[in-house]
């Protein structure tokens, strides 16, 4: 079996990559019987040089190669008929705008396995860049703070190369006795977490959080229940929450009076409560600040994520009482980070990491009959052009009627 690495085309250009030239060379030596190769590409973060010194094949072809590994959609012009192909597709919730790639994706009689779609048995995804955005996403939350009090300047993070350059240049920064809420308890949050405990700013309680004032920077992890309620004033655990989240509502407004800079790395279900409503901004008590929002759902879960903001621009003023955009330095904004592909920034890191856990759970399944499953679970299309099973759900889409 022979496994390709193929050039990343999307526009804006991503770095990243599946495997590092190291990784692959591991590859080969776990799976002596896998052959590999990688398409040239002056975009990579790493020099196809670097794949060519460990001995790895670099081609302008890879029509000989069974399974084609990629990072971001492939231009419907550059598919090739009749391979495997795993990349981030984002069709499984059915955006509008990749349904034409879907459709090639089937008409070409392409095996399409998502990056998204490969998970335990349990739903868990097994792989992806979630720590990396959590660790970027907090680092321009600071760089945010910075820019806009002037108080002290930080680099973009696109201009360094590692998290721990990041954390160096974190910890340059002198900050005053800000309140910091993280949301989460996935990769994501724990990324960021990383950030602030590499900082040294003290973790708290949420008890104390809520109820003590500190002279030095502190924060506060806070997962589902500790931020919404059930309607009915029931105590249960979290897994009621994800499976009757239309019977919560936010309690999020507790932390939106103390805190001063939120970081948002939680995932959001449809049904559940929103975090913090327009309504909610206008209120004379909501003191938040600064808002990182690393999980970036538009008009969503946190009110003044109204638009994405961009690696080039990333930072943008949210007016609560307009409800509109504004210069991130006007008076009453709340300034927000909200850049929506926040690993394309540490795209070595994030490289590196990615091709481990891919390493780690997916390519054994190729040569252990797929004993765990995770190709069956994660495999959209087939070679003779449908949806399989598990997937069938987006016939419709494909076909224009949703």
């Amino acid at each position: 079996m022979k496994f390709g690495i193929i050039k990343e085309r999307k526009n804006p250009p991503d770095k990243r990559v599946v495997f590092s030239p190291a990784k692959l060379q591991e590859l080969t030596q776990q799976f002596p019987e896998a052959k590999v190769a990688v398409e040239r590409s002056d975009i990579r973060v790493f020099a196809d040089s670097a794949y060519q010194d460990l001995g790895i094949e670099v081609t302008n072809n890879l029509l000989d190669c069974d399974v084609l590994l990629g990072v971001k959609e492939v231009p419907v012009e550059a598919l090739i008929p009749n391979k495997k192909y795993f990349f981030f597709s984002h069709t499984i919730k059915k955006q509008p705008y990749n349904r034409k790639l879907l459709k090639a994706v089937l008409d070409k009689k392409i095996a399409l396995y998502d990056h998204e779609t490969i998970v335990r048995e349990n739903g868990a995804r097994l792989i992806g860049f979630g720590r990396y955005a959590g660790i970027v996403g907090a680092y321009n939350g600071f760089r945010a703070i910075g820019l806009q009090s002037g108080a002290f300047s930080l680099p973009k993070a696109e201009t360094l190369e590692t998290q721990q350059d990041l954390i160096n240049e974190l910890k340059k920064i002198t900050l005053p006795p800000l309140k910091i809420v993280l949301s989460g308890s996935g990769k994501v949050a724990y990324g960021a977490k990383e950030m602030l405990d590499a900082m040294g700013i003290q973790e708290v309680s949420v008890s104390d959080y809520l109820s003590t004032s500190f002279d030095t920077p502190v924060y506060c992890l806070i997962d589902v229940l500790d931020y919404n309620k059930r309607k009915d004033g029931q105590l249960l655990d979290k897994y009621d929450f994800y499976n009757n989240g239309h019977e919560y509502e936010s309690d999020f407004m507790k932390f939106a009076k103390v805190s001063d800079f939120f970081i948002a790395g939680h995932f959001y279900a449809d049904g559940a409560p929103y975090l913090f409503t327009r309504e909610d901004a206008k209120k004379s008590n909501f003191k938040i600040k600064y808002v990182a929002d690393i999980s970036c759902d538009i008009d969503g879960p946190v009110a003044s994520t109204i638009q994405p903001s961009t690696i080039a621009d990333p930072v943008y003023g949210y007016d609560p009482i307009t409800e509109s955009v504004v210069p991130y330095q006007q008076e009453n904004a709340i300034v927000v980070m909200a850049v929506d592909n926040l690993p394309c920034e540490l795209p070595k890191d994030a490289s590196e990491g990615f091709g481990e856990m891919f390493l780690a759970h997916v390519i054994p399944a190729f040569f252990n009959n797929d004993k765990d499953g995770i190709l069956a679970r994660a495999q959209m299309t087939t070679n003779e052009g449908t949806l399989t099973e598990r997937f069938a759900y987006l016939q419709d889409y494909v076909d224009g009627k949703e």
